[in-house]
């Protein structure tokens, strides 16, 4: 604090004093303009904190509440005493505001305490503002109550402000920051301090309930494990609900959750659940358990003897429609199979299958394994080779369970090689053996199976004598390729006959054209002559 007087040329010394609030003096510090010796009252709370320059500028170190007081600049002379007072104003920045005794929870439509602001150790006091969402939160009679308090250290002198907030909640504040700040003054004048944000639990009553379904409920078949999930809109949720099954009025208590295990299809139908204390308040959902039932009439191992008609069905129940395929050996059929005369091809191992699209894992399948068997049925041939130095005989089998053939001769003769089978394929092989007898022979061909041993032979001319070749016999492959051919030559056939009739009808029609015009024409020319008669008659009138 300088001292606020011009020096005089006859200064004895210098003092500082204060005054006490009642008016008295009380001196602190002395210095001599002669000696410039410097003296310090003994005055306790300045004890070691007074410093008195040459210009008697007086610094006080460490400064406190207690040094807001009026000093008092003295200079004195022989004859005089000149004074200047200093007014020392001491200012303290608050702590920053901090929200203490938060509520855990608020809940709406309460007028519920929501917390105390408190800024601590400010010089002056200051004031403390409630925020909402930045917004200033003015008293209001049931809504909004502020309690604003402030206390003094006795020791310190300085202030602690406390404001206490009561709120009554809407569900419009949830999530909604709250905040406080203190406003003091300091040497620049008035300051604000904010707090940081506090964000509050805010409990409100259930308004609705939903019900879920895992797994969802357009995907849950038979065998299934359902889920039954209540929720309300509430805070803190409800943890116990009413869950009711389709055909049973009275409720289930359960937690948020209910589980059905191993659902069958009479588990479709409606379910619901409510809270405990208020039933009224109740969601629905219909289930639907998605099945599939599959009856293949025969199944499993079936034996037919050729020729056999089977009647083969393959009943689908199901929840919605269901798609069907049909597979032979692995390989998918265009339609489902229908024997009424069973052939050997007709054997194999059949499969009706069946799925729900829209239902995962939804699928069924049964089998049928067909055995067509068939008493062996023999045909022989012959050929003679070219060079005519050699015959080849020829034994046709069918039948299933597949029958083996032996050969026999009676007679003389040499054989060639060997016989040679061809593969087994629809019940059917042949078994051929080359020959050049000498003499007459008769080649037996001998097939036999479980069900029975069949018998054929076959006379064979000596090599020098000429006899008529029998054919072998149409394969199946060349069956339907000479159905094939027959059905052209038919359809041509049917083609001409068509045409020749479209055109012979042409033609009639033609001719009895051509004849009307003809009776036309000699009508015509009749007429001529009458008229050419009648005027010669006139002409001999005249005459």
């Amino acid at each position: 604090m300088p001292c606020r007087l011009d020096v005089p040329q006859n200064l004895m010394f210098g003092k500082w004093k204060y005054e006490k609030p009642d008016g008295s003096p009380v001196f602190i510090a002395f210095r001599s303009s002669t000696k410039k010796s410097v003296q310090y009252d003994d005055v306790p709370e300045y004890k070691d904190r007074l410093s008195l320059s040459e210009n008697y500028t007086l610094s006080i170190s460490n400064a406190r509440i207690s040094d807001e007081k009026r000093f008092v600049c003295m200079l004195v002379t022989e004859d005089n005493v000149f004074e200047a007072p200093t007014i020392v104003k001491v200012f303290k920045q608050p702590s920053k505001p901090e929200i203490v005794n938060k509520a855990l929870f608020l809940e709406t439509e309460q007028l519920k305490k929501l917390g105390d602001c408190i800024s601590k150790d400010s010089y002056p006091d200051g004031n403390i503002t409630w925020y909402r969402s930045g917004k200033v939160l003015q008293p209001l009679e049931g809504a909004v109550v502020i309690n604003f308090r402030k206390q003094m250290d006795p020791v310190t002198q300085l202030y602690t402000m406390t404001s206490s907030l009561e709120y009554k909640t809407t569900k419009a504040d949830i999530q909604m920051p709250f905040t406080c700040s203190v406003i003091y003054y300091g040497p620049t004048g008035q300051k604000t301090v904010h707090s940081e944000q506090a964000i509050f639990d805010i409990y409100y009553p259930t308004e609705q309930v939903t019900i879920q379904v895992l797994p969802p409920k357009n995907a849950i078949k038979e065998g299934d494990n359902i889920t039954l999930k209540c929720i309300g809109n509430g805070n803190p949720p409800p943890e116990e609900f009413l869950f009711y099954l389709p055909g049973q009025p009275e409720g289930i208590r359960s937690s948020n959750t209910y589980i059905l295990t191993d659902v069958r299809r009479n588990a479709t139908g409606d379910y619901k659940c409510s809270l405990i204390d208020k039933k009224s308040m109740i969601a629905s959902t219909t289930i639907t358990v998605h099945y599939l039932d599959l009856s293949l009439n025969p199944s499993g191992e079936v034996t037919k003897q050729i020729g056999d008609a089977l009647p083969v069905s393959c009943t689908i129940s199901a929840s919605r429609n269901a798609t069907v395929v049909w597979m032979k050996d692995n390989i998918r059929l265009r339609s489902s199979p229908s024997f009424s005369s069973l052939h050997y091809q007709d054997a194999g191992n059949y499969v009706c299958e069946t799925a729900l699209q829209e239902v995962e894992g939804l699928k069924k399948s049964e089998s049928l394994t067909l055995i067509v068997e068939g008493k062996p049925q023999i045909k022989m041939t012959k050929k003679t080779d070219p060079s005519g130095l050699s015959k080849t005989i020829i034994c046709h089998v069918e039948g299933f369970p597949k029958p083996a053939i032996q050969w026999t001769i009676t007679g003389s003769g040499s054989v060639i090689n060997q016989t040679e089978e061809s593969p087994y394929i629809n019940g059917r092989y042949y078994s051929k053996i080359i020959i050049s007898p000498e003499e007459n022979v008769t080649l037996t061909c001998t097939a036999e199976n479980q069900l029975e041993r069949t018998v054929n032979s076959l006379n064979v001319s000596a090599i020098s004598i000429p006899e008529h070749d029998e054919a072998d016999e149409i394969s199946d492959e060349n069956k339907e390729k000479v159905n094939d051919q027959a059905k052209l030559i038919v359809g041509i056939v049917v083609g001409l006959l068509l045409a020749a009739l479209v055109a012979g009808v042409v033609y009639w029609l033609y001719i009895k054209k051509s004849k009307s015009a003809s009776k036309h024409v000699n009508k015509d020319l009749g007429n001529m002559e009458e008229n050419k008669k009648l005027e010669e008659n006139n002409h001999k009138t005249e005459a």
